[in-house]
């Protein structure tokens, strides 16, 4: 039952995370930053501005990038089939990428083809990682994977390389590409305004439960060890986010499919030849 709750309130939960961010980020840079509830006085903001659409399919492919976002964690919590959540994850992707394709701005549309770029970096060590979870607990049920000794005692180069996938599925540095906001104001949700704009949003609160979720998976049976893997990988990912510049989008699919990826079949391999579960 308490999946259930956890997986209904992750819109919500997902937006204190946000918070927590900001504040954060804030630190780093110096500044005192948002107060903690920000994400939520900018939603009602949203919710409060007019509605203004280009047409109805991009406004529609806006509401469904949530939807697939929020339905992939309900997967996840619910014990079902990983490889299902990253299916459902893939598709929240996609319909941002058809709603930002299908509008006239040169911004919108290059946004989304890098957006595309951003998938065929990261989703396929998504599977990749699943995979090697099976080899360790012998399910893609998550009760089953958080029942057996910690995944990241044999899945160690999985996990660093993953410290870098993140990046590239949350839109940080070096690999906020596809929003860019310095080059091209957003990309992919240039267009969305309004209750539209919002949807796309909350939607990205909501990715942050789900790549954590992946995090927390590495820490096994051992709930503490999950817990510390998350914070490291939280802070982690936003010192990354705050030293660094931005890089190609090139440099940035060279390096998931030259560097992370065999990194990450080199430590299936490995397992394989270990015994895996």
């Amino acid at each position: 039952m308490i999946w259930v709750i956890l997986a209904i309130l992750a819109p919500i939960i997902g937006g204190f995370v946000f918070g927590i961010e900001r504040i954060i980020n804030a630190r780093m840079q110096g500044r005192v930053g948002p107060p903690l509830m920000q994400p939520f006085y900018d939603f009602a903001k949203l919710m409060d501005k007019r509605p203004m659409m280009i047409h109805s399919l991009h406004a529609l492919m806006g509401i469904m990038y949530f939807v697939a976002e929020w339905f992939s964690v309900f997967v996840l919590f619910l014990g079902n089939d990983l490889l299902i959540a990253v299916f459902f994850h893939v598709l929240a992707v996609l319909a941002l990428v058809i709603g930002a394709s299908s509008v006239r701005s040169p911004y919108s549309v290059l946004g989304a083809l890098r957006e595309l770029m951003h998938m065929i970096s990261y989703e396929p060590f998504m599977v990749l990682m699943v995979v090697a979870f099976y080899l360790v607990s012998g399910s893609f049920n998550f009760i089953d994977i958080l029942n057996s000794s910690a995944p990241i005692y044999k899945l160690p180069l999985i996990f660093l390389s993953f410290l870098f996938i993140i990046p590239m599925m949350l839109q940080k540095s070096p690999f906020d590409i596809a929003e860019a906001h310095q080059e091209i104001i957003g990309g992919p949700e240039i267009e969305y305004s309004g209750p539209f704009y919002e949807a796309i949003y909350t939607g990205k609160w909501i990715e942050y439960i789900y790549v954590f979720f992946f995090v927390y998976l590495f820490g096994g049976n051992n709930h503490i060890l999950g817990i510390f893997l998350v914070i490291f990988a939280f802070l982690f990912v936003n010192l990354l986010d705050n030293s660094t510049a931005r890089l190609d989008f090139r440099k940035m699919v060279k390096f998931s499919w030259v560097v992370l990826i065999p990194i990450a079949a080199l430590n299936i391999v490995l397992l394989a030849l270990w015994g895996g579960k």
